[in-house]
């Protein structure tokens, strides 16, 4: 059985980062809304509870019921969830006359206790809050403070319970991973043995005994996520996997025959479907980005459900969601609300009668890369950036025509292919060119122009939660500005996104 560790999830900005950071040391994780509630506890080796927006102050503030894990498993509590655990253990929680945001330094640290084994004194930490402990519960224990702050850190007589009012998850607490590491092996006794090998073995085991002998329809996009989930479904049950490679004609250049190359030397049962004319369709007239992204969903379910039905007796609908998605669908006040229609597949197990199938949807980005070079997956396709399932139809702002997407499409082949030429494909997570609704005077020989404007965007990133702009050489922009504006016709000006997120999105729509 695969040991796991559980994540209680009250908002904070950092709760996905904590799971990451787990995993980086080979220890399953999952996280879930503060109300819930196991069915087994024992089934995790640990919880760890996250931080918050909310103050335990509060009258409103989350308040689940604890008791199945507090005193039974270890605990973790980090920033409100060591002031959480304090208020319930009794202790005391009050505004902070020194608010601490930042960076701080442990000026003590109990080198005795296992969580601190290797840690430093002076030690940087990040903090991150209004509040502070002023009284722990009756035996509870300090075990480490800042200059600012008397309870850094605290653990339960039991050795079961514990407090940091600090952040380890984030890249500025120095340590950080190692505290982490001492929480997940010293106190809770992980094997770290959760590994891309090992999860591929066991989702292979998995599927082939959840499919059986049925069959399974699973719609390709030539990303990551698709291609990853249809090597393991199709190491799994073979030739029962039927995959379906839809042209919306919202691709990049070339990306309908160049993907369908790339799927013919890994045994993979394709079929690609030219449908760009009824997307087009479709969107005419709109050019509200939200109204966008459903037209663009409702005709991949029309023409994946005509497709789909061409192969008798298919009994699942496969696809490649990612844990991202899964979670970013949960907040702690119900669902989240809607920033952009997800680009999965929604409404086909409705409308096909299909069961699903997310064989990826435990995994991060980066951990689907390493099961696809488990898998043997070539670099080609691995080592792709991530493109929306909406395609250029986010990426052409306002009313979508032939004309626009035909520009966008040169306007990106000249800015990916350049990014490759000049060895910085790898460098950057994910590049797009924008097409903006917006229209600038030009001068082209001794011609006046008033044509179109362009936007390019190259972002750093591990899984998308977060990014950073990418400083491209001001040489290698100018070059790409002279092509662009030279080659494509129809636009006169080519300008560089160097906004981050937060709070900018990746996409522009």
């Amino acid at each position: 059985m695969q040991e796991k560790m559980l994540i209680l999830d009250f908002g904070s900005q950092y709760t996905q980062l904590i799971a990451r950071r787990v995993r980086e040391q080979n220890v399953y994780c999952e996280i879930h809304p503060y109300t819930f509630r196991p069915e087994d506890p024992m089934s995790y080796k640990g919880v760890i509870l996250s931080g918050s927006p909310f103050s335990v102050r509060d009258a409103h503030t989350p308040r689940p019921d604890l008791s199945w894990c507090l005193g039974r498993l270890p605990v973790l509590g980090i920033c409100f969830g060591a002031q959480l655990i304090t208020t319930m253990e009794g202790g005391e929680v009050a505004a902070s006359s020194s608010r601490e945001y930042g960076r701080a330094r442990l000026s003590f640290i109990d080198g005795n206790e296992e969580l601190f084994r290797g840690i430093e004194p002076g030690s940087q930490v990040w903090m991150s809050h209004a509040d502070t402990i002023t009284r722990l519960p009756d035996n509870y224990h300090l075990i480490a403070r800042t200059n600012d702050i008397g309870v850094a850190a605290f653990r339960s007589p039991d050795h079961r319970n514990y407090g940091l009012q600090f952040h380890p998850e984030v890249y500025h607490t120095s340590q950080g991973k190692d505290l982490l590491r001492n929480f997940l092996v010293g106190i809770c006794g992980c094997a770290c043995d959760w590994t891309s090998e090992s999860f591929v073995q066991t989702t292979v085991d998995k599927l082939n005994k959840t499919i059986g002998t049925d069959r399974v329809v699973l719609g390709l996009s030539g990303g990551v996520d698709s291609s990853v989930a249809a090597v393991l479904l199709h190491r799994a049950i073979g030739g029962q996997l039927y995959c379906i490679f839809v042209d919306n004609g919202l691709l990049r250049k070339n990306e309908f025959e160049a993907v369908l190359n790339s799927y013919k030397d890994m045994g993979l049962n394709v079929r690609g479907v030219r449908a760009a004319g009824h997307f087009l369709d479709a969107l005419s007239g709109i050019s509200d980005p939200e109204s966008k992204r459903k037209a663009i969903g409702r005709a991949f379910i029309e023409v994946f459900e005509r497709e789909a039905k061409k192969i008798r007796k298919v009994v699942w609908l496969a696809q490649g969601t990612i844990y991202p998605d899964v979670i970013e669908s949960v907040s702690v006040k119900g669902p989240s609300v809607t920033i952009k229609s997800h680009h999965n597949v929604g409404g086909l197990p409705d409308v096909m009668n299909l069961k699903v199938v997310e064989p990826l949807s435990s995994l991060f980005k980066d951990e689907v890369r390493k099961v696809g070079y488990t898998l043997g997956i070539s670099q080609d396709i691995l080592g792709r950036h991530p493109f929306p399932g909406p395609g250029l139809g986010i990426r052409i702002l306002g009313e979508i025509t032939p004309e626009k997407v035909r520009a966008l499409q040169e306007v990106d082949h000249y800015f990916i292919r350049a990014l490759k030429a000049h060895n910085l494909y790898d460098r950057v997570w994910q590049a797009a060119a924008i097409l903006l609704p917006v229209q600038s005077v030009g001068v082209m020989g001794d011609e006046r122009t008033y044509e179109n404007a362009v936007v390019l965007r190259a972002v750093e990133s591990t899984d998308g939660m977060t990014a950073d702009w990418v400083h491209l050489p001001y040489e290698f922009l100018a070059m790409v500005s002279n092509d662009i504006i030279n080659n494509v016709k129809g636009i006169n000006r080519v300008v560089y996104d160097i906004s981050s997120k937060p709070p900018s999105t990746i996409e522009w729509e």
